[in-house]
C-alpha cells in the first residue's frame, strides 16, 4: 500500500494522508484529486510514504492524480517548504498559492492553446498603400506578419497600445486569420540578441564582475544613480545567462513598470520567449505564461513579487529591481519579501542574484557593507549631469493651492521653452480631508481610522484603505453648516490649480485613478514621448524606471508628511522617493532642476539630498539604528490580531505575551499595543512586537510560539505572524 502526504489549501500546518496504489516517484508535485469532508480538493502530493499515523481502515483513497501538467521541480517543493517554515505559514496553502488559479480548480483542465495570427492568401497578395495614411498601426502588423510569418498575442501587444484593435480590423477585412494551437516545448534554438549601447568602463566592469559568476551563488547590490544605465547591465547578465542555453528571472516592483521593460527585452532579444507575471493578467495568460516558464520555452520571465514562485527549470540568474521597494513584501497571507526568497532561491540554485537600486534598502546596504553581498557602483549617469536639487522654504508663505511662487514661476520658464514639468505628489483624489470650519467635523471613514478623501470629478468621498465611498454631504453632517472646506491638496485639486495658471499648458494626471482602465498608461506613455503634454501630476507611479527624455523639471509638493512620521522607516522611505523622482528630470540632453517645497530646508536628509549622497546618508541612519536597536542589528516579528473590539485584540495579544515569555531565551517580548491604523475595514486591530539579535534564536522561538499558539482554544480575534515586518 502507498500513501501519499498532500498539501491542501486549508489553514492547517499539518499535510493528508491518502491511499494511492497507482502513484510513482514522478508524481511528488504534481496535483492530486482527494476527498475533504463532504467535498473534493485539489491538493499537492509533497511525500509519498509506506506507512501513516492515521490507522488503515481510516485513510481515504485519492480519487485521481492529475497528470495534464508537469509536476513542481524538487527546487520548487525546496523554495516553497522554506517559505512555508521562515514565515511560519501552513505549507498546504503555500504551495497551492504558488500555483495559477486555473490549476488550483476541482474541474477538468482544459488543454491550453495559444492564439496565432497569420496572413492570409489575401493578405499576402494585398496592397498595403491601399491602407490610409493614418493606419500606422495596421501597417507595422501586416510588415511583422510579413517578416516573421506568425505573430503570438504577446508580440502584438508590444507594437502599440492600439494594436489589438488595429488587429481585430485586419482579420474583420479578411486579410489576417487567427489560428489556435497547443504550445509547444522545442529545444530552445541558437541565441541572438541585438547590439547594445556601448558601455561606461563602470558598466563594463559591473557586467564582467556578475559574468564572472555565473555559475555560482552571488549576490551583488548594484547601486547605481538614476540614469546611470542600471537596466543595460541586466540586459547584459541576461544576455550571458541565454547564451549558456540557461533561463532568466527579471522582478520589478509595479505592474506600470512591467510593458516598458517588456518592450526593451524584446527588442534587444527579438528572437527569445519572453513571458510576464503578475495580477493584472487574466488567469488564461498566467496559466499559458506559467506552463510556458515550467515547459522551458519561455527563457525570460518578467514579474512582480508573484514571479518569484515561477517554475523555472534552467534558472541562471534572478534580477530584482527597485529592491528596496516595499511592494516586493506581501501584506496578506503568506507574507513574504519576493527579494528576500530571491536571494534564498539564488542560493538554493546556484545561481547569481543582483539586486539593482540607487537607494538601497538599509538592510541590503548594510549586507554589501559588511562584505555578504558584492557591491557594484555606478556613480554617474549616461550622457546626462545629475539634475539641481534646490529646497523651497514655505514656512510662513502663502501658498496656491499648495504650489509656491517660485514652482510657478520655474513651470513658466520650462513652458516658455517648451520643456515638460512634473509636479509631484503622493496624494490622489482632490483634497485628503473635508472639514466643517463652524464645529470641526472631519469627513472621517467609519470603518477606518483614517479621513476620507475628496475626490470631486465624481463628487464623491473615498477610503483609500477599505474601498468605502459616500457621497459629498450638502451640509455639515454634525451642525448643519453648508460651507464645507477641503483641506490639503492631492493630484485632482493640483491638476486644477495648474489649469487655472496655465490655461494654454496640456496637462495630465498619472495616478492610480486615472491609469485604472487597461492600456490607459500605455496611451499616457505614448503622449509624453510625442511632447502632447507640457505639464505632468502624478504620484508615485511615476517615480521609478521611466525615461521622459523631454522632462526637465520636477517640483515636489507636500514632501515634508513623511519626515517626521513615527515609523522609523519613514526617512528611508522618504529620501528614496525623492531621490527616484529627482531621477526624472533631465534625461535628456539638458541638465535637469528639482525643487522641494518644504518648511525645514536645512533638515539633514534634504542636505544629503541636494549633495546626492546616499552612502553618507545610509551610514547615519545606520549609526541611528544600532543606537535605538532597528533592524538591520536586530531581527523582528510582529503578532497581529484583529477582532470586532480592540479589548477583544488586545486581550488575545496578552496571552499569547504570556505564552511567549515561558519560551524566550534571548527573545524580547513587548507590550501588545493597538495597531498604527487601528480601525481597518470595521475590526479593530493590535499588534505584539518581538525581536532578537540573532535570526537563528528568533526562528527557533518562533517555530515553538507558533505551535503554541496554533494549539490554543479558538477565539473571536484573528491572527497572523509577521516575519521581518515593514509596517507597524
Amino acid at each position: 500500500m502507498k500513501i501519499i502526504r498532500v498539501g491542501l489549501d486549508v489553514p492547517v500546518a499539518t499535510l493528508f494522508d491518502y491511499r494511492a496504489d497507482d502513484v510513482g516517484a514522478d508524481d511528488v508535485g504534481r496535483r492530486v484529486l482527494v476527498p475533504f469532508g463532504k467535498r473534493t480538493a485539489v491538493g499537492i502530493i509533497v511525500e509519498i510514504a509506506a506507512t501513516s499515523e492515521v490507522p488503515v481502515h481510516r485513510l481515504k483513497s485519492a480519487l485521481r492524480v492529475l497528470r495534464d501538467t508537469p509536476a513542481l521541480f524538487t527546487d520548487d517543493l525546496r523554495l516553497l517548504r522554506f517559505a512555508s517554515d521562515y514565515y511560519h505559514h501552513a505549507l498546504g496553502p503555500v504551495l497551492m498559492n504558488a500555483l495559477p488559479a486555473r490549476l488550483r480548480r476541482v474541474h477538468a483542465l482544459q488543454r491550453p492553446v495559444e492564439a496565432c495570427f497569420v496572413l492570409t492568401t489575401s493578405g499576402e497578395a494585398a496592397d498595403f498603400a491601399q491602407l490610409p495614411a493614418r493606419a500606422v498601426v495596421k501597417r507595422r502588423l501586416l510588415d511583422l506578419l510579413k517578416q516573421q510569418r506568425a505573430l503570438d498575442a504577446a508580440a502584438v501587444k508590444t507594437v502599440a497600445p492600439t494594436a489589438r484593435a488595429a488587429l481585430k480590423q485586419l482579420i474583420a477585412s479578411g486579410w489576417v486569420e487567427r489560428q489556435n494551437v497547443a504550445p509547444r516545448t522545442p529545444a530552445p534554438g541558437p541565441h541572438s540578441a541585438a547590439a547594445g549601447p556601448a558601455l561606461t568602463p563602470e558598466q563594463a566592469e559591473a557586467v564582467r564582475a556578475v559574468c564572472a559568476r555565473r555559475d555560482a551563488f552571488q549576490p551583488f547590490l548594484l547601486l547605481g544613480v538614476t540614469g546611470s544605465g542600471k537596466t543595460e547591465i541586466y540586459l547584459r547578465a541576461v544576455d550571458a545567462v541565454l547564451r549558456a542555453g540557461r533561463q532568466a528571472l527579471l522582478l520589478v516592483p509595479e505592474i506600470a513598470l512591467t510593458p516598458q521593460l517588456e518592450a526593451m527585452i524584446r527588442e534587444r532579444f527579438p528572437a527569445t520567449t519572453l513571458v510576464s507575471l503578475h495580477s493584472a493578467l487574466n488567469e488564461t495568460e498566467r496559466l499559458q505564461h506559467w506552463l510556458a516558464a515550467q515547459a522551458g520555452r519561455a527563457r525570460i520571465v518578467l514579474g512582480t513579487r508573484l514571479a518569484v514562485f515561477a517554475p523555472l527549470p534552467e534558472l541562471g540568474i534572478i534580477i530584482v529591481d527597485e529592491e528596496q521597494d516595499a511592494s516586493f513584501k506581501q501584506m496578506e497571507g503568506l507574507r513574504y519579501s519576493a527579494r528576500d526568497l530571491a536571494v534564498v532561491r539564488a542560493q538554493q540554485r546556484s545561481v547569481p542574484v543582483v539586486l539593482g537600486s540607487a537607494t538601497p534598502a538599509l538592510e541590503t546596504y548594510y549586507n554589501a557593507a559588511n562584505g555578504r553581498y558584492q557591491l557594484l557602483t555606478l556613480a554617474q549617469r549616461i550622457n546626462a549631469a545629475p539634475p539641481r536639487i534646490a529646497c523651497i522654504s514655505t514656512r510662513g508663505e502663502k501658498l496656491e493651492d499648495g504650489l509656491s511662487q517660485p514652482l510657478l514661476a520655474a513651470i513658466a520658464a520650462r513652458l516658455a521653452r517648451k520643456e515638460q514639468s512634473l509636479v509631484f505628489i503622493n496624494r490622489r483624489g482632490y483634497a485628503p480631508v473635508l472639514m466643517c470650519h463652524a464645529c470641526g467635523w472631519l469627513s472621517g471613514c467609519h470603518r477606518c481610522s483614517a479621513q476620507l478623501v475628496l475626490h470631486l470629478r465624481d463628487r464623491r468621498l473615498h477610503c483609500h484603505h477599505c474601498g468605502y465611498q459616500a457621497p459629498v454631504p450638502v451640509t455639515c453632517p454634525e451642525c448643519g453648516n453648508q460651507e464645507l472646506a477641503p483641506l490639503g491638496q492631492g493630484t485632482q485639486r493640483v491638476e486644477a490649480a495648474l489649469a487655472q495658471h496655465f490655461p494654454r499648458a496640456r496637462i495630465l494626471r498619472i495616478d492610480r485613478d486615472s491609469t485604472r482602465r487597461k492600456l490607459s498608461w500605455h496611451a499616457m506613455r505614448r503622449q509624453i514621448h510625442a511632447r502632447e503634454i507640457d505639464i505632468l501630476v502624478g504620484t508615485q507611479i511615476l517615480a521609478k524606471g521611466h525615461d521622459f527624455p523631454h522632462l526637465n523639471l520636477v517640483g515636489v509638493v507636500n514632501a515634508d508628511s513623511l519626515l517626521y512620521s513615527t515609523d522609523f522607516r519613514a526617512p528611508e522611505r522618504l529620501f528614496a522617493l525623492l531621490t527616484q523622482v529627482a531621477g526624472r528630470a533631465g534625461r535628456g540632453d539638458m541638465q535637469g532642476e528639482v525643487l522641494i517645497q518644504t518648511e525645514f530646508p536645512q533638515h539633514p536628509l534634504y542636505a544629503a539630498l541636494q549633495r546626492q549622497d546616499y552612502a553618507a546618508f545610509a551610514r547615519d541612519l545606520l549609526a541611528e539604528r544600532r543606537q535605538a536597536g532597528f533592524p538591520p542589528f536586530v531581527c523582528q516579528a510582529l503578532l497581529r490580531a484583529e477582532a470586532p473590539r480592540l479589548e477583544t485584540a488586545l486581550a488575545y495579544l496578552a496571552r499569547a505575551a504570556r505564552i511567549a515569555k515561558t519560551l524566550a531565551q534571548g527573545v524580547t517580548i513587548y507590550d501588545p499595543v493597538p495597531a498604527g491604523m487601528v480601525r481597518l475595514a470595521g475590526r479593530e486591530r493590535a499588534q505584539l512586537l518581538v525581536q532578537a539579535e540573532s535570526r537563528v534564536r528568533l526562528q527557533s522561538f518562533l517555530a515553538a510560539w507558533h505551535a503554541r499558539l496554533a494549539a490554543e482554544p479558538s477565539t473571536r480575534a484573528r491572527w497572523s505572524l509577521d516575519v521581518d515586518p515593514l509596517e507597524f
